[in-house]
């Protein structure tokens, strides 16, 4: 039997794009601040999870809300089971949008909102296969179990608490990533860097970043203009940013209060490389300023160990694995002010690794009474081999879809298909695409959603039939 699975498709294409429109409207941050017993991460992540399954039972699906922390959608009725492991939840806004990212705008063919590329609207690219799959009454010998947490951008509490209560499949994937297939993932864990609660001097307050997982756009220090003078520090910042013309920077008065800001970019943590931390540029600028003692050990301790090291070389933890690659650091939330001097590093490490053998590195090479600990949870390194049938089905649906010979590899975001005992991660992005996860203006382009929900149809359905 020969399906079209494009066409198919393109007959549910307008549904797609009014489902993604309502869906991306929800800002499902994770917001613990007004967690409630009905809402245990917010009111956000459980009204995307309710409206995701809204829309499955209005297309004829069963379905299970699992404590509005994590749901299911099932397609057929058998005991063997996929997995397919997608989230609602989003990172929160951050700056540097052109429009509202809760306000979904198309321009020239590519669909702009928080969450369309990471995860929304490969989730329901997914969806809408199992849709397309169910409406054709195509014969399967396996169910197919679309399973969405709702704070895979955190901690992975509504993940973990679905496997708590429920009974999750082996085998899988997560439509989180990029085809033909992501077959390894690399460790990840942050540390939290502590040093010795601050002398205050110049500056009164340091801070960047927003998520652990993301390379922080803007930082600001507010420093005392009763040691600096104000002339003096925009004359040096003029210097500074015509020295480094990657970055942007503004400097504001007020009272006995001067701001300095720097812009950079942001980036995924996993490609600390394709960002610019505005928080280590801004370090390295009041480092040509008048610092005291304490200052100097903080703020010399990002520019010397931190900044464009991406490898961790000056930490002591640079380590490449021929599989898997190399390890990768982004320092990537800071606090500096009268009661505490921190900062958090988020790490992607290769196989050769563990979160013992990485804290130890770590704090040998920090300073005299400066400790790192593992902040969250350490997500160990994944790996299915390529020759695997499960990555060889994949690839195989992938590749007739697009007559791309691509080879699966090793990324450094960590998605749900680490979950699954033979899980890897697969699609939306297609290579060569412009990774605007967790950036400002993230989008997918409409076509290759439509691309990735055929080719999604087409791979569960080898799976499954």
């Amino acid at each position: 039997m020969s399906i079209d699975w494009e066409k198919e498709v393109s007959h549910r294409s307008d549904e797609l794009i009014n489902d993604l429109s309502e869906l991306v409207s929800i800002d499902s941050s994770r917001d613990t601040e007004h967690k409630t017993s009905d809402f245990p991460l917010g009111p956000g992540p459980a009204k995307a999870l309710q409206t995701f399954l809204h829309f499955a039972s209005r297309d004829g699906f069963v379905t299970k809300n699992v404590d509005n922390l994590a749901g299911r959608i099932e397609l057929g009725d058998n005991d063997d089971a996929i997995a397919i492991l997608s989230h609602v939840d989003v990172v929160p806004e951050g700056p540097g949008w052109d429009t509202n990212p809760f306000e979904p705008v198309i321009k020239d063919g590519n669909f702009y909102a928080r969450g369309a590329a990471d995860d929304k609207g490969p989730g329901l690219a997914a969806y809408y296969a199992m849709k397309i799959i169910k409406e054709l009454n195509l014969p399967t010998s396996k169910n197919v179990q679309l399973i969405l947490g709702t704070d895979e951008e955190s901690e992975w509490v509504g993940i973990n608490h679905y496997m708590e209560k429920e009974t999750m499949p082996e085998t899988g994937f997560s439509p989180d990533a990029e085809f033909p297939a992501i077959n390894g993932e690399k460790g990840i864990v942050s540390f939290r860097v502590n040093f010795p609660v601050p002398s205050i001097g110049l500056v009164k307050n340091f801070a960047a970043g927003i998520r652990p997982n993301m390379v922080p756009q803007n930082a600001e220090a507010k420093l005392d203009l009763n040691i600096a003078k104000l002339e003096d520090l925009k004359a040096k910042l003029t210097d500074f940013l015509a020295a480094n013309p990657e970055i942007k920077g503004e400097i504001n008065a007020e009272d006995t209060t001067v701001t300095v800001k720097i812009i950079g970019k942001g980036a995924h943590a996993m490609e600390p490389e394709h960002g610019i931390n505005a928080a280590t540029y801004l370090a390295k600028f009041l480092l040509t300023l008048d610092l005291n003692d304490s200052e100097s050990v903080y703020f010399s301790f990002i520019a010397n160990n931190l900044h464009l090291d991406f490898a961790g070389v000056n930490l002591g933890i640079a380590n490449h694995d021929d599989v898997m690659g190399d390890l990768s650091v982004s320092p990537n939330i800071y606090e500096y002010d009268a009661t505490q001097a921190n900062i958090l590093l988020n790490i992607r490490y290769p196989k050769g690794d563990t979160g013992d053998t990485l804290t130890n590195k770590i704090n040998l090479a920090l300073p005299t009474d400066v400790s790192a600990v593992i902040e969250g949870h350490n997500q160990l390194p994944h790996f299915v081999a390529a020759d695997d049938p499960l990555v060889q089905a994949l690839v195989g649906a992938y590749r007739d879809h697009t007559d791309d010979q691509t080879e699966p590899f090793t990324v450094g975001g960590g998605t749900y298909g680490r979950i699954l005992k033979h899980g890897v991660a697969y699609g939306a992005m297609f290579p060569g695409d412009e990774n605007v996860m967790h950036q400002p203006n993230e989008y997918i382009n409409i076509d290759k959603l439509l691309k990735s929900t055929a080719i999604y149809a087409d791979a569960i359905y080898r799976l499954i039939k």
